[in-house]
């Protein structure tokens, strides 16, 4: 397999990432495990200006950038023109032109009393997230620069935020990764019932080890708020059967353990993310996302319409060390794992092509 890999050694110095779970991380970190969707969410949990920009610059958004406010007030403004025109939706005024967009998120975020602006709020913001999706879409089609170059500048901001994850204290033992060869890409899309090509999710992966079980939820968490925007967690291509998501509410206060359960049931996981090619006692957790990436100056300028962000599909999988070691022994080694594949391969090719 042809691998651009990184791996750090384990020069964490014995320290640990200090740093209490709020509402916001948790919620975050049940997305990544479950495999749920922000477009059936009822709450966010950003509490002031300095959340909402730290959440934003993970889209690539500078607030203190002239271009890239104006970029955000434009999104808004087009989420709010659909809702007005197609769901016949009504906003109070103070909703229809803020002062400042950044307030949207507040709202959004608001528990108790009159609740028709935080509903509101919410709506528009998910409106914006698929906005966003289609404008960088259309940014990557009217753009020239290669697919390589494209997972190169992924890559980098990748790796630059792993060292940034060590040197922060996550005690992380190794962060490695790597991109599919074409041989496993053509074995994987044969394998898959649903065999095109939009279906192989993972053209970069990573896989991030912690030197303990308790230390995977500290990693999501860190991923959560310096890595990338948990809304572009894709649904559904989550596995997790390592880490409880229930366990994660024990770490908030009671005030906010009661708004996290308000603010939707827990979603049952997926039982098709599983990997039918895998262990029955192989343990991981795995997640999918959307990873914005913005393109140089170079490449295109700054626009409006469509900003400067186009998305790479990113495989994460985050394990302990000892639960890592397991994974390779047994019925969970790799090379079984690649015959099982390989054995329903040429199975299906050969009974596709059975004569009659």
């Amino acid at each position: 397999m042809r691998r651009d890999m990184l791996e750090i050694d384990a020069g964490w110095q014995n320290s640990t990432w200090i740093h209490a779970l709020d509402l916001h991380d948790v919620e975050a970190m049940r997305l990544m495990l479950s495999g749920g969707s922000v477009i059936d969410w009822q709450r966010l949990a950003l509490v002031d200006f300095e959340h909402v920009d730290a959440y934003l610059s993970l889209h690539c958004l500078d607030m203190g950038n002239p271009a890239h406010a104006d970029r955000l007030r434009y999104v808004f403004n087009e989420a709010v023109s659909y809702l007005e025109e197609h769901l016949k939706l009504h906003f109070p005024s103070e909703l229809r032109n803020p002062d400042d967009v950044r307030e949207v998120f507040v709202w959004a975020s608001q528990f108790g009393g009159f609740r028709r602006t935080q509903i509101l709020s919410c709506v528009v913001l998910k409106l914006m997230h698929v906005i966003q999706h289609l404008a960088a879409a259309d940014l990557r089609h009217r753009t020239p620069i290669s697919e390589a170059e494209v997972l190169a500048l992924a890559h980098r901001r990748i790796i630059n935020s792993a060292h940034a994850m060590q040197e922060d204290g996550v005690p992380v033992l190794s962060f490695t990764g790597n991109r599919k060869s074409r041989s496993s890409v053509i074995t994987k899309l044969l394998a898959k019932k649903e065999n095109v090509a939009a279906t192989v999710f993972d053209k970069l992966r990573y896989r991030c080890i912690v030197e303990r079980p308790e230390h995977c939820a500290d990693a999501l968490a860190w991923m959560g708020r310096n890595m990338f925007p948990f809304n572009y967690v894709i649904p559904g291509q989550s596995h997790n059967n390592l880490l409880d998501p229930a366990t994660l509410l024990e770490e908030l206060t009671d005030a906010e353990r009661e708004h996290a359960q308000d603010l939707r049931e827990e979603p049952e996981l997926a039982e098709a993310t599983k990997n039918e090619f895998s262990g029955a006692s192989y343990r991981m957790i795995n997640f999918i996302v959307d990873y914005p990436v913005p393109l140089p100056e170079t490449r295109h300028s700054f626009d409006i319409e469509v900003g400067h962000v186009v998305f790479v599909n990113v495989e994460f999988q985050v394990i302990d060390e000892e639960t890592a070691r397991n994974n390779e022994r047994g019925e969970n080694a790799h090379h079984l794992y690649k015959a099982r594949q390989q054995q329903v391969v040429a199975q299906r090719l050969k009974r596709g092509g059975r004569l009659r």
